[in-house]
């Protein structure tokens, strides 16, 4: 079988060409996340961790409030990107410190009020008990803390009119009885 070298190396210099393209839009950088870096979201864990930490539920690091938080940063709430990158240098070894040390600083920071702490703190509670589809609340984690079942999407279900109602025919996830 004769290959076409004209094609394999159009095909060769394309391939470099959107691979060098892909890199460069990427800003090439080696962080994971959209807004932070990894060092920053390491610091916005450990907040999260503290504002709401994990017990017998998930805190708000498992259900994924490090996520939520870096995509509305990139989106939404680009407004606030400035006050993060501000405030997280004075935090960045807040991750390394000793839980007790952490609460100790995050209750100065309350009752300083803040204006930081309030707005980490908020985006925490967003993403916390906020809609899965935004980023945070991972697998529901708070809604099934509370015991409320996930509402559907609107416009993605069909309606049931024959009075069956839409239970029989939803996936929900199986929610843990008390008890």
């Amino acid at each position: 079988m004769k290959s076409n070298p004209v094609r394999r190396r159009k095909f060769l210099k394309t391939a470099v060409a959107a691979a060098a393209a892909s890199a460069a839009s990427c800003g090439g950088r080696s962080s994971p996340w959209r807004f932070f870096t990894v060092e920053e979201a390491a610091t916005v864990a450990a907040l999260a961790d503290r504002i709401i930490p994990p017990d017998q539920d998930p805190g708000a690091v498992a259900a994924d409030a490090v996520n939520y938080v870096d995509r509305q940063l990139d989106g939404p709430l680009k407004k606030y990107q400035r006050a993060y990158r501000e405030a997280l240098p004075a935090l960045a070894h807040f991750a390394e410190l000793a839980p007790a040390r952490q609460d100790e600083l995050l209750t100065a920071m309350e009752a300083r009020r803040e204006p930081f702490f309030e707005l980490v703190r908020d985006h925490v509670m967003q993403s916390f008990y906020g809609d899965p589809r935004h980023g945070g609340n991972r697998e529901y984690a708070s809604w099934r803390m509370l015991e409320v079942p996930p509402a559907p999407i609107r416009g993605r279900q069909l309606y049931d009119l024959s009075g069956e109602g839409m239970a029989s025919r939803t996936r929900r996830p199986k929610w843990r009885s008390k008890g």
